[in-house]
């Protein structure tokens, strides 16, 4: 049975992602209230996730059977190109292309009744769900259900070519040559068909074709570079975020102090206010008295006999 952290956890993630900081921000500070660091730290630490992120998520989290359905094609995938299984191999792809996008049917319906009118980029949805068949280890992500971006995928990967060989007459005619050197037994012979024209233009396009991968590959390294910096910035970012959003959290608390420490100088100085009020009319009463015993006693010694 989940725990509440975790059930807070896959809340977080079920929602849509433009109320996620809010509520992980009052999940922190209900976990900070009860004296939970724990909590509060592992909830500070979770990121937000994108919007095809949380189409995903939504479809693991409510439509888990759905996704070991995907699981378990992506393993007959792998084992018919282990194979070299053809028929099998194209059938699943066919396969495939209808799991994914019934998945992606269903996550959109799952997306929208969350959040109706949401505009859904459902094509990164169908590449992470496309990422997921492909490597396990993303599969085993998507079913967590705490997916934080979307996943791509370049390609199933390359079935290996066998190299076509035509055995000729002569290999049966000396059967001993086979024990001594498999490789003189056979030989790689070209289509007699096959021109040299043809030859040339099939070797242009292996060149192009081995030029392109290769800039393909240096693409790829590059973007994988990018993505991990951008990974690496994000985190940071979201980092400073956690710490901007614990400052805002005890400026909140000081400005609470000082307006009741406000409050009550306001008050203290109203009291102080009408002490010297009081004062000030007690010492014009004495004033007062003391200008009548003064001339109380000039008329008696004006009236003092000689």
């Amino acid at each position: 049975m989940p725990s509440a952290t975790d059930e807070v956890i896959q809340r977080l993630y079920s929602e849509p992602p433009e109320g996620f900081v809010a509520t992980r921000t009052a999940a922190i500070n209900e976990a900070r209230e009860s004296g939970d660091r724990d909590t509060a730290k592992r909830l500070a630490a979770l990121k937000k996730p994108t919007v095809a992120a949380w189409v995903v998520n939504l479809l693991a989290l409510r439509r888990p059977e759905l996704i070991e359905e995907l699981v378990e094609l992506s393993a007959a995938l792998r084992e018919a190109q282990r194979g070299l299984d053809g028929e099998q191999l194209r059938e699943l792809t066919t396969q495939r292309r209808q799991v994914v996008a019934a998945l992606v049917g269903a996550a959109r319906r799952l997306a929208l009744e969350a959040e109706p009118g949401a505009k859904l980029p459902l094509g990164e949805v169908e590449a992470t769900l496309t990422a997921a068949l492909a490597e396990p280890s993303i599969a085993a992500q998507v079913r967590t259900g705490r997916l934080i971006r979307a996943a791509t995928y370049a390609g199933f990967g390359e079935v290996p070519r066998p190299r076509l060989r035509l055995v000729t007459d002569e290999a049966f005619d000396e059967p001993d040559s086979v024990e001594e050197d498999e490789d003189e037994s056979a030989e790689v012979v070209e289509f007699p068909q096959q021109s040299v024209r043809e030859r040339a233009a099939a070797e242009r396009r292996r060149r192009d074709f081995e030029q392109k991968r290769r800039e393909l590959r240096r693409e790829l390294s590059a973007a994988q570079s990018a993505e991990r910096r951008a990974d690496e910035q994000l985190e940071r970012s979201e980092a400073a975020e956690r710490d901007a959003e614990h400052l805002v959290e005890d400026l909140d608390a000081e400005l609470a102090e000082l307006e009741r420490r406000r409050t009550e100088a306001q008050a203290d100085v109203a009291r102080r206010k009408q002490a010297r009020r009081s004062a000030e009319r007690e010492t014009a009463a004495a004033r007062r008295q003391v200008g009548d015993v003064q001339a109380a006693l000039e008329d008696l010694e004006s009236d003092e006999p000689d």
